[in-house]
């Protein structure tokens, strides 16, 4: 069996990389955050055209009709750049959560061709990302899913460690014509799942941006007159949270396989958003060591990935909430190599 991903997936993501290494730089990320403006529409009508809104959506929709597998690359490219705007709760979550519930609904076609932004409300925080550049909300309560104009909700901004991450407490109000149809708690818990994954494959992107940033770093500044990345501390350091990153890869690949809930399809994207957050932060924290007090200091860009992480990490569920359902696995169905790879 192959497990490589098809020449297609990686085309895919080797384009978005190469479009964001020239349109999402941090030069431009700092003059977003001053202008304090919620997104780039330039770049954001450029990834549209790209199609990759398209990518989760049934054909039948004017998507793709691709999955998971396809999109977690995506998802890892817009990490590595730190993309701020809001492709994976739109694109990845959002939009094919609604064709998923009302696939002739009209925002479908919309948010395919990128005439409409939605985004999905994140059961485990209180703060949804991004609301001030959305037409219409997907939210949860309890029981059903709503689809609820941004117009008719109450959205206050609230501080966050992330710049790049604009977050808002929203108040809204249950309705029978906001209900959507569908098998509500199947599709919402898909949407959580895909969530956690793509938010896991973000943090695993910005993992190695954060690597790649401190190698080059350590290849310019001296010491000694010594480049500091010929000593042998400074490797390890860095060497040793490339490892980590090697090992969340495939943990984070296999995740995007199984994307039908269920108690061991839980377990393996909660690993994956478990082993990516901790990879990304031990990445972000070793490149800021070897730059030394500048790199917590705001000229120097890695401390944007480093908060961008520590926000991830508790969006679409904390480590808490991902080590229970990994518990369960263990607890509740069989362990052993004959088990690894089943989809109970």
């Amino acid at each position: 069996m192959d497990f490589n991903f098809s020449d297609e997936q990686t085309m895919m993501s080797g384009v978005l990389r190469e479009f964001l290494t020239e349109e999402c730089t941090m030069a431009q990320l700092r003059k977003q955050i001053d202008a304090n403006v919620p997104r780039d529409e330039t770049r954001w009508g450029k990834l549209s055209e790209m199609g990759l809104f398209t990518v989760m959506l049934p054909e039948e929709a004017g998507g793709l009709g691709l999955a998971e597998q396809d999109f977690v690359l995506l998802a890892e490219a817009a990490g590595y750049a730190n993309l701020p705007e809001a492709l994976i709760d739109h694109a990845g979550v959002a939009a094919p959560l609604l064709a998923a519930l009302a696939p002739d609904h009209e925002l479908v076609a919309k948010a395919a061709a990128g005439e409409v932004t939605l985004i999905a409300g994140d059961p485990a925080t209180t703060y949804l990302p991004n609301v001030d550049s959305a037409d219409a909300l997907l939210l949860w309560d309890g029981k059903s899913v709503h689809l609820v104009p941004t117009s008719a909700v109450q959205a206050v901004r609230q501080e966050s460690v992330d710049p790049l991450r604009r977050l808002f407490k929203v108040t809204w109000t249950p309705s029978d014509a906001t209900r959507l149809g569908g098998d509500h708690a199947t599709a919402w818990a898909q949407a959580v799942n895909r969530g956690a994954l793509f938010a896991g494959a973000f943090c695993l992107g910005a993992a190695q941006r954060c690597v790649d940033m401190g190698v080059d770093y350590t290849k310019e500044r001296t010491q000694f007159g010594r480049p500091i990345g010929s000593y042998q501390a400074v490797k390890h350091l860095l060497a040793r949270a490339q490892v980590k990153i090697e090992f969340a890869k495939p943990v984070v690949y296999a995740a995007a396989v199984y994307s039908e809930p269920g108690t061991f399809a839980d377990a393996r994207i909660s690993h994956a958003k478990i082993a990516a957050t901790e990879a990304a932060e031990a990445a972000a924290r070793a490149s800021i060591q070897v730059q030394g007090a500048m790199g917590y200091s705001w000229e120097v860009d890695v401390h944007f990935f480093l908060k961008r992480v520590l926000s991830l990490t508790y969006a679409w569920g904390g480590p808490e909430f991902h080590l229970s359902r990994v518990a369960k696995r263990v607890s509740e169905l069989p362990l052993g190599p004959d088990a690894t790879f089943g989809a109970a």
